[in-house]
């Protein structure tokens, strides 16, 4: 085995995996095998591949919010919209856009631009909810 391989494997062994945020011997959050959040944090890769796993799954919950034909209907920069919401709502809460998901049944641009804006969610994110609902409308100004 080469050096590599031996440390990773007595690593993985002795810090053993936690893939959530914790508190280490040290009182340090930590993260994985042994990350210290609090000292060393994340590199810009490693938040990259975070934010791509993440867009993956906010992915999946637009297309099960929508229907995968509805979602594949949509151009690019709709779906991407449907996507953002996804990623900040989460499923469950996203399910709530009910007259949204009929708008866009109905390809009501407009309407579905109105539900994003009409919403506790457009007035906890503000800029962004206003910025999004305009790429709703991207074909209808």
């Amino acid at each position: 085995m080469s050096t590599q391989e031996l440390a990773l494997e007595w690593l993985k062994q002795d810090e053993g995996l936690v893939l959530h945020p914790y508190l280490c011997t040290a009182n340090k959050t930590s993260i994985g095998y042994g990350r210290n959040l609090d000292d060393c944090g994340i590199r810009q890769d490693e938040a990259d591949l975070m934010l791509k796993n993440d867009y993956d799954a906010a992915r999946v919950d637009a297309i099960a919010f929508l229907g995968a034909d509805l979602y594949i209907s949509l151009t690019d920069t709709r779906q991407a919209v449907i996507v953002c919401m996804a990623f900040n709502l989460g499923l469950p809460r996203l399910k709530k856009f009910v007259k949204l998901k009929k708008a866009l049944e109905a390809y009501d641009y407009k309407e579905a631009a109105k539900q994003m804006l009409d919403s506790r969610w457009s007035a906890q994110v503000g800029a962004r909810s206003r910025r999004l609902a305009d790429f709703m409308l991207e074909n209808n100004r």
